[in-house]
């Protein structure tokens, strides 16, 4: 067998191998199953590479970008290594090459796209090749619910089992729920050696700030690190191409990156990224997985990231070689509540939704964190270390206070509503104002109607905001947003615990003109949900959304809230034939469990003829065994007493000739009057 140590030193030119390699590369080369959870930067492909040049036969490397895969092939190529990929920017000559030396049995490592592997052609194709070990780089694109989910991913455990070869799977992104899909999807429950080498990167800074004119801030940031290679990330497509003009007019090299531009336009600002100093590029967090640019000195954020997993991904770029790097990330409550509506409206089940929510909470609690943002942010991820003096809270403590009685305040709001009402609501009650829907429901007489008069409403929203960062409290998709108390809030409701937030935050929170929303913030909740249910019935119907129903329609329902299909029918934009379609399941969304209504009823719903119907219903009840109920059962169908509704006759000798004789003589002078009276 050849020699590790010398393969490492005379081909990849490193004297020795870097904390956590070691191991991880003997498990390879032993053909052990391997999982290795490694921090940005730390040589996840050299545990890989190397053991292919060790080893016999070919190792096929599965990774997700088509940049990655050629660049890290033109760099083994360079070392006198015989690697290819197979990918979709290939030249005709250069796929042909792959296959020749794939036949002559000269290629060590393969690189190639999961979604290679939906053909057959695929499997028989590397049958025929000698592959004696799979590779699976960025192995939490396998996580169904993840960030960077890829459907193709799921195929790669029929590959190993098919292949029988063992299997390498690395990331530097994976909490403990991910590891564990990660061997479920990859491994089928058979535990691999699973390598957990840390995620602290102590040369990067940590920072965030709460947004306040943010296009300054983030101006203000990349001014103090002109020349510098960046990455700013942006919530949005739009975002990515207004901030690279402002960067521009300031005098940056700047351009942007999104999923919606072109295939050769994206390339192009890859090649410009690898190449030019000082680039900085606006993008979504379309661009960068795989970036192998080991020189970027700062990464910001434009807006809050979706999880921690991700932030910690997209900060991870920056500092590849070890050296200084910086890092901002501005929020505000509109990321927050623009990351909630985003996990409301997925097609995620409710468990994994409220789980997100977790996450977010999670990240919201590093962004007001109030000591060390190191400390907390490798808790997350199971570690412990002490404050870290390269983050912002170690320069400059937070300003905190005790919150405990505002605190207490909420939850009981929460506990004496029943956990049924979002933070809108419960700080109008906390603050006594009697508001349409409090005085509905006689909220104005709970014990803590009135208690937080010396809270503005941005203050509350500000600490109901640090109580998710606490995880005190989380949104309930199946109640539309509805805040539910955590285990932990139960000790501070109690009086057996204290709690301490951040007054800084709070304070800032007052800065910046107020962002329009298409409803209020008690109705967002239930309005993303509707476009949930509408998204997934326009995909089953392979049609636009706005088939289904328009947001103004949605906005309507979302307002108004029906409680039956005569309240939908009222709804602006509800016709007949989509009450028919979709009504009960939009009411479903709004209302739960909806009583089923008969097709005649259901024809009527909205209209006066409905309520007709029904008081008809109810009359033939009272009237089925007769006036003294010792009678033979009779009743009317439901056609029947639609056409009774239809005609509505005036007289006995009309009911008779809808209803016949027997049942026009058992209901024929009980239903006139209620035909009179309609």
């Amino acid at each position: 067998m050849k020699n590790p140590q010398s393969i490492l030193r005379d081909t990849f030119g490193f004297d020795d191998f870097r904390v956590g390699q070691h191991e991880i590369v003997d498990a390879v080369i032993a053909g052990k199953n391997t999982l290795a959870i490694m921090p940005t930067g730390g040589g996840k492909s050299l545990c890989f590479q190397l053991p292919a040049l060790v080893r016999d036969g070919l190792t096929v490397v599965i990774s997700p970008l088509i940049a990655l895969m050629r660049d890290q092939v033109r760099a083994l190529q360079e070392a006198g290594v015989a690697a290819g990929a197979l990918t979709s920017g290939n030249t005709e000559e250069e796929t042909q090459a792959v296959f020749d030396a794939l036949s002559e049995g000269r290629l060590k490592l393969l690189y190639m796209a999961p979604e290679r592997l939906s053909g057959t052609a695929t499997f028989n194709m590397l049958q025929r090749s000698n592959v004696s070990f799979i590779a699976v780089d960025e192995a939490h694109c396998v996580s169904q619910w993840g960030h960077d989910f890829r459907p193709d991913y799921l195929r790669i455990g029929e590959l190993r089992q098919g292949l029988n070869v063992p299997l390498a799977a690395f990331t530097a992104t994976a909490d403990q729920e991910t590891r564990e899909e990660i061997v479920e999807k990859l491994f089928a429950q058979e535990a691999p050696e699973t390598f957990l080498h840390g995620f602290d990167r102590p040369n990067i800074a940590l920072a965030f700030d709460v947004k306040n004119s943010p296009r300054q801030q983030i101006l203000n940031f990349v001014a103090a690190r002109k020349g510098l290679s960046g990455i700013v990330y942006t919530g949005t497509r739009a975002k990515t191409e207004t901030l690279a003009n402002a960067l521009r007019d300031a005098g940056h090299s700047a351009c942007n990156y999104h999923g919606g531009m072109e295939p050769e336009a994206r390339r192009e600002v890859e090649r410009r990224f690898q190449q030019e100093d000082g680039l900085i590029v606006c993008a979504t967090v379309a661009f960068g997985m795989g970036i192998d640019k080991p020189d970027i000195r700062w990464v910001a954020h434009a807006d809050l990231p979706k999880s921690i997993e991700g932030y910690y991904q997209e900060i991870g770029r920056a500092g590849r070689d070890g050296a200084p790097a910086d890092t901002l990330t501005l929020f505000g409550p509109d990321d927050v509540r623009f990351r909630r509506t985003q996990i409301d409206e997925g097609l995620a089940p409710a468990e994994r939704r409220i789980a997100d929510h977790g996450r977010l909470n999670a990240l919201m609690g590093l962004a007001e964190a109030l000591g060390c943002r190191r400390v907390q942010l490798l808790a997350y991820f199971g570690e412990t270390s002490e404050p870290c003096g390269n983050c912002d809270l170690c320069d400059t403590p937070a300003d905190t206070f005790d919150a405990t009685t505002p605190v207490r305040m909420a939850l009981s709001a929460i506990l004496r509503t029943g956990e049924w009402f979002g933070a809108g609501h419960l700080i109008d009650i906390l603050r006594g104002d009697k508001t349409e829907k409090v005085l509905a429901r006689s909220h104005d007489t709970l014990p803590t109607f009135g208690v937080g008069t010396e809270w503005s409403k941005r203050e509350w929203q500000a600490i109901f905001r640090q109580m998710m960062g606490h995880d005190l409290v989380r949104p309930n998709p199946e109640r539309h947003g509805a805040l539910t108390m955590t285990d932990r809030a139960r000790p501070i409701l109690r009086d057996e615990e204290g709690i301490t937030l951040r007054r800084d935050t709070i304070q800032a929170t007052r800065m910046g003109p107020a962002v329009r929303t298409l409803v209020g913030e008690e109705d967002a909740p239930l309005l993303s949900a509707l476009k949930a249910k509408r998204r997934g019935l326009a995909e089953r119907a392979n049609a636009p959304a706005y088939v289904i129903f328009n947001d103004k329609t949605l906005i309507e329902m979302a307002q108004t809230r029906p409680q039956t299909l005569d309240d939908m029918a009222r709804i602006g934009g509800v016709g007949a034939k989509k009450l028919e379609r979709y009504g009960a399941e939009f009411l479903q969304v709004i209302a739960g469990e909806v009583a089923a209504m008969h097709p005649q009823r259901r024809k009527m719903a909205g209209k006066s003829e409905g309520s007709t119907y029904d008081r008809l219903l109810e009359v033939q009840s009272d009237l089925m065994r007769g006036e003294d109920g010792t009678a033979k059962p009779l009743s009317c169908s439901a056609s029947l007493l639609a056409r009774l509704v239809k005609q509505r006759p005036r007289d006995l000798s009309g009911v008779e000739r809808v209803l016949g004789d027997k049942r026009a003589d058992r209901f024929g002078d009980a239903f006139l009057e209620v035909l009179r009276e309609a």
